[in-house]
């Protein structure tokens, strides 16, 4: 893989026409891209093995502190347990996660011979949304995503398991999950890569000849 030719493209770059799949998580503030704040970011690079199935690569994950001005809603927190003051959370500023984030990714895309990043989330057009505001609000001219192509893991589980809760989609899928530590992005980044590689993977293993 990192000795492709100039023009050559390794077999994930086949697999989704030159579109590199990137899990992505967000915990924010509330619902409302425009005003509330990005707390936590997680991503997950995946990765096809020589037999062709996917696996989840290298991650990358962030607290992040609250842009100036904007809001937070007591009922996000509750919900993700987050306290944005909490002095060892280490968090840094948005511009310089999302920097970090598509640095990785670029690298990953010139190693595979992809030319371009794609979302991969639960519920995908709310991390999207967000990740598009924040790249807007940071001045970053160089975002490695589809600006508006994603890969929603709520509708793929959906058709492979009738599920599209993210909890209930990885007990039926028999992927472990722990509800005490889910709305972490982190983890719900990690079973999110796990629960589309393995719905990816079904499918080559039913249409394969």
């Amino acid at each position: 893989m990192n000795n492709l030719t100039r023009g050559e493209k390794s077999a994930i770059a086949e697999r989704f026409r030159g579109y590199l799949p990137v899990v992505l998580d967000l915990e924010t503030g509330g619902f409302n891209s425009e005003t509330d704040a990005l707390l936590e970011s997680s991503m997950v690079i995946i990765e096809m093995n020589s037999a062709g199935y996917l696996e989840p690569g290298d991650t990358l994950s962030f607290n992040i502190k609250p842009f100036h001005g904007s809001n937070i809603e007591s009922s996000a927190l509750q919900f993700t347990g987050i306290d944005p003051d909490h002095p060892f959370r280490l968090a840094v500023e948005e511009k310089q996660a999302l920097q970090e984030m598509f640095k990785k990714i670029r690298i990953e895309i010139k190693k595979t011979g992809c030319h371009r990043a794609i979302v991969v989330a639960h519920n995908a057009s709310f991390d999207h949304g967000f990740l598009n505001k924040a790249v807007e609000r940071c001045n970053i001219k160089r975002n490695p995503f589809h600006p508006f192509s994603t890969f929603d893991t709520a509708t793929l589980a959906g058709l492979a398991y009738g599920q599209t809760v993210l909890a209930r989609a990885c007990q039926v899928a028999g992927i472990a999950f722990d509800n005490d530590a889910a709305h972490s992005a982190i983890y719900d980044c990690n079973k999110t890569a796990e629960l589309f590689c393995q719905i990816v993977n079904l499918w080559k293993e039913r249409t394969t000849p």
